[in-house]
């Protein structure tokens, strides 16, 4: 069992490694994952809180707006994160400045997203029950861990943060 678990962590730490060295690295032509979302959920401070309470775990939350130019490639370093370490996670990209459907339009930015969310209602009360001290700075990242624990950054998270959330 104890090998196992180094060798889940060491795992863990390489693709880490990797995704924090190489966040801009271009993938293979035609090796990035294809937008197969079709659909768009509303969130709001009660979705937010049964996530929480009862969502998928482990789980990663990208807020992002439309005009974000950063928020892309932070949602592909997650995702490389991801797929190296052979986990099933959940990874979601939560629009803010757009409702409903018309996050769909965007949904290429976020190749691999297992869920597109739409922030629906007043941005500034949805964000606050995320975080009350986030100052709307995108992308904002929320780690949640397969036991419940919340890590949250304002840009990319850091090889540790990424090692810490799938251990």
């Amino acid at each position: 069992m104890k090998s196992v678990s180094k060798a889940l962590a060491r795992r863990t730490l390489l693709a880490a490694a990797a995704c924090v060295l190489a966040p801009c690295a271009a993938p293979a032509q035609g090796a990035r994952p294809r937008a197969s979302i079709t659909t768009v959920a509303n969130f709001d401070p009660a979705v937010w809180e049964r996530l929480q309470r009862q969502g998928p775990r482990p789980a990663a939350y990208v807020f992002t707006t439309t005009y974000c130019p950063t928020c892309p490639a932070v949602f592909e370093q997650l995702q490389a994160f991801i797929t190296a370490s052979r986990r099933k996670v959940e990874l979601a990209a939560v629009v803010m400045d757009v409702q409903g459907d018309r996050a769909l339009a965007h949904a290429h930015h976020y190749a691999g997203a297992t869920r597109i969310y739409a922030f629906d209602g007043f941005e500034p009360e949805i964000r606050h029950a995320v975080d009350p001290t986030w100052r709307a700075v995108t992308p904002y990242v929320v780690l949640l861990g397969r036991h419940g624990a919340l890590q949250r950054r304002t840009g990319p998270p850091d090889a540790a943060m990424l090692t810490a959330w799938l251990v």
